[in-house]
């Protein structure tokens, strides 16, 4: 249960980072590419988030796995 809220509070904080810099470039241009930069950048946020999450939780259970420890079972 930790690691789908863990996971799903980091696909949040990328999507809003991406959302913000989407829209301030969008925003460059006029006042619908700055909805659709938002829009468009909360979804490459989302996405990196899931996969930078991902990618943390297999490297941790490889490194657990080398050194002989439990995986923990969050």
């Amino acid at each position: 249960m930790r690691s789908r809220i863990k996971t799903a509070l980091g696909r949040a904080k990328y999507a809003a980072i991406g959302a913000a810099i989407g829209a301030a470039l969008g925003g460059l241009v006029s006042r619908n590419a700055a909805s659709t930069g938002g829009a468009v950048g909360a979804l490459v946020g989302a996405t990196i988030g899931e996969t930078r999450s991902g990618a943390e939780s297999t490297y941790t259970e490889l490194k657990e796995k080398v050194r002989g420890e439990p995986i923990s079972g969050d």
